[in-house]
């Protein structure tokens, strides 16, 4: 995919409107082979997925590895909005809380008093993190007015096909 489509859909007013969730789901080959998927906090900066973990997270090695992920962003309404994006992540170990992580994790519901002991008790568990830096190679955006999935479209093609012969 060219990186003007990839823009182009991420663009559009229901990706934002993904994009600022606070989860999305991480996928992952894990070092024995197996697939994992895992929720996981997320911010978009407007060109990249930026997600955080501890540095001991099971998830690094495997990432290291191989760093070819996927991610699905979605609601749980119906029909669903689905954002799919696929792409490779870049590991930035760093001292201290990275603002991102502080940020992806303001819009849970929480107090004022809650939210200061939330971040006092973060600061004092974690010595640093590892920011998992996700850029978009692939993305495909599935609201089920204007888009669906690949193979319901095809489907579709196929019954009006039957229809019209």
């Amino acid at each position: 995919m060219e990186p003007t489509q990839i823009a182009e859909i991420l663009d559009r007013p229901l990706s934002r409107e993904l994009l600022a969730r606070d989860l999305c789901r991480l996928a992952y080959v894990a070092k024995d082979g197996t697939p994992r998927a895992v929720p996981i906090a997320f911010t978009w900066n407007g060109s990249q997925i930026v997600m955080c973990t501890t540095k001991n997270a099971p998830k690094l090695p495997a990432l290291r590895h191989n760093p070819a992920v996927a991610l699905t962003i979605d609601t749980e309404v119906h029909p669903p909005k689905i954002l799919l994006i696929r792409g490779r992540v870049e590991l930035d170990v760093v001292d201290g809380i990275p603002e991102e992580y502080l940020q992806m994790n303001g819009s849970y519901e929480m107090t004022p008093e809650q939210r200061v002991e939330w971040e006092a008790e973060v600061r004092s568990l974690y010595d640093g993190m590892v920011r998992v830096v996700m850029t978009p190679t692939w993305a495909k955006l599935i609201d089920f007015e204007t888009t669906l999935p690949s193979a319901v479209e095809e489907l579709v093609r196929e019954r009006a096909e039957r229809q019209s012969a």
